[in-house]
Formats: C-alpha cells, structure tokens, sequence
C-alpha cells in the first residue's frame, strides 16, 4: 500500500520530529507514522474493538460473548471468544499484541 502525505510549512516540524524518531529507531518514515497512528486510535481500545477493528469478528457476536462473560463464570472474553469459534488463535494473538503495546507497565 501507498500513502501521499501533505503537510504545509507549519507541519514541517512534525515531520522532523518523526524523522528524528525514526532514525533514532532505525526505522522508516512510514514505519513511524503507522505507528504513531495505531498508538492513537488503539490505545484505549479493548480486546473485543480491536478484534472488531481487524475486522476478524462481527459486532453481534462480540456482543453475544459479552452477554455470556456477564453471567459470571470468570472466562476472560478471548476465551469466550475462542470457544465459540468466532476467532482464530492467530486474530486473538495479533489483538492482544496491539492492546498489549499500549498497556501501562506497573511499576513496582
């Protein structure tokens, strides 16, 4: 995929600031933006949204597993999930890597 991006005068600092970014990271412009990106709208994301996100789960039947976490069994929604066979191992390993990336690190 390719993407144009225009920027006028006043952004040219944020593109030095991603460029700085990047090669303190030893990664590409573009690398940096997406990731930048992703960080904004997946950060407060839950499990289920970004599973709805990837575009690997309808919202009905996010809504079904939710119904069924709520009678108090104590599964975790990606185990509901899981057994229904609404998603595979692989969409659920790849969600909780994106929601993972954003989540705090307690400090001890």
């Amino acid at each position: 995929m390719q993407v144009t991006l225009y920027f006028s005068k006043e952004d040219e600092y944020l593109i030095r600031l991603v460029d700085e970014k990047a090669r303190r990271e030893r990664r590409s412009r573009s690398a940096v933006i997406l990731s930048i990106l992703e960080e904004y709208f997946e950060s407060d994301k839950r499990l289920g949204e970004i599973l709805l996100d990837l575009k690997v789960l309808k919202p009905q039947q996010l809504q079904e597993a939710l119904e069924e976490q709520k009678k108090g069994e104590g599964k975790l929604i990606g185990e509901i999930l899981l057994e229904k066979g609404y998603v595979s191992e692989d969409s659920l390993r790849k969600a909780l890597e994106i929601q993972s990336r954003f989540k705090e690190i307690p400090v001890a």
